[in-house]
């Protein structure tokens, strides 16, 4: 694509170019090994500072990858992350599905130019996500699809993400490229078991083995990332003090019901996760995974005793 066909594209609303000095870049991603120098951006670049969780896997799923896909996806979501993951069919594309369908959000890192949706069965799903989300890709529009651009693009799905989670893989699959450069970058990997009779879980059976964490449900997941998220935390705390950035727009307390309840709940004094759940009615799981998203926010902090308090300000 020309420079000014480039400039063109840029100058459509819901399309912008980060680049690595600009203070809007995530945080996460700048911390790897190569990091893209620019990130083209179809939709909210405010959403790429959110919490993210990578959720990827084979792109012929059995039944039942597809289902634990979605639950996760979906269970992730409610709980206040973003979903991440590479736009192709199967896993993938069922993450996004799911996180667009539980109300949340969901970014989509494509191996092609933003002004090409690959594969092409995933355009009406693009469409979802560039509303609801955000499209990115360190390839300039009018780039095509390229085999070797999809295992450089998985470097910034696990870049982007405190964490990576293989539903479903076959030894040879692309996933475990992924999961391989999310422990390279210093990233939580999580693996789904399955049965010894299922191709599809030989390769998160060998993750496993390797030292990814078996997960058998959010829970698993949501304990294993406290020191990434702390970090976020204090990174996305210096961005909306500073006012510079869009994720500086979003409301700080999620739009919830359930999360002005556990805000009142907290009050102004140092509270154990136990008495939250009694004062606010929810269960300490609920809760937990709540404390998370409010930490990432920078409303909370963590003491010892397992307390924690609103930030002062």
């Amino acid at each position: 694509m020309s420079d000014e066909s480039e400039q063109a594209w840029l100058a459509m609303p819901g399309h912008r170019l980060l680049r690595l000095e600009d203070e809007d870049y995530p945080p996460l991603l700048r911390r790897i090994p190569g990091p893209p120098e620019a990130l083209y951006v179809a939709g909210d670049p405010g959403a790429l500072w959110q919490p993210q969780i990578a959720i990827v896997g084979s792109r012929n799923p059995t039944a039942g990858g597809l289902d634990l896909a979605r639950a996760f996806a979906a269970e992730l979501s409610r709980s206040g992350f973003a979903i991440t993951s590479g736009l192709a069919s199967g896993i993938d594309a069922t993450a996004h599905q799911a996180a667009l369908d539980a109300g949340g959000v969901t970014i989509a890192v494509n191996g092609t130019g933003l002004d090409q949706v690959y594969p092409a069965s995933s355009t009406a799903l693009a469409g979802r996500i560039v509303a609801q989300g955000a499209m990115v890709s360190e390839l300039p529009p009018g780039t095509g699809p390229q085999r070797f651009h999809f295992p450089t693009r998985n470097r910034i799905i696990s870049g982007l993400s405190l964490g990576v989670l293989v539903v479903e893989a076959g030894i040879n699959s692309g996933s475990l490229i992924t999961a391989r450069l999310a422990a390279d970058q210093g990233r939580e990997v999580f693996a789904l078991p399955g049965s010894v009779h299922n191709p599809l879980a030989r390769g998160c059976h060998r993750l496993i083995k390797q030292g990814a964490r078996l997960v058998e449900s959010t829970a698993d997941i949501l304990e294993e990332l406290a020191p990434l998220a702390r970090q976020l935390a204090l990174d996305l705390r210096e961005q909306l003090e500073g006012e510079q950035t869009p994720a500086a727009t979003a409301a700080p307390l999620p739009e919830d019901p359930e999360y002005a309840r556990l805000w009142k709940a907290l009050g102004h004094d140092p509270v154990s996760i136990d008495r939250l759940s009694e004062r606010s009615g929810l269960a300490a799981r609920e809760v937990s995974s709540m404390l998370l998203l409010l930490e990432l926010r920078g409303l909370i902090e963590r003491l010892p005793g397992g307390r924690v308090a609103r930030c002062r300000t």
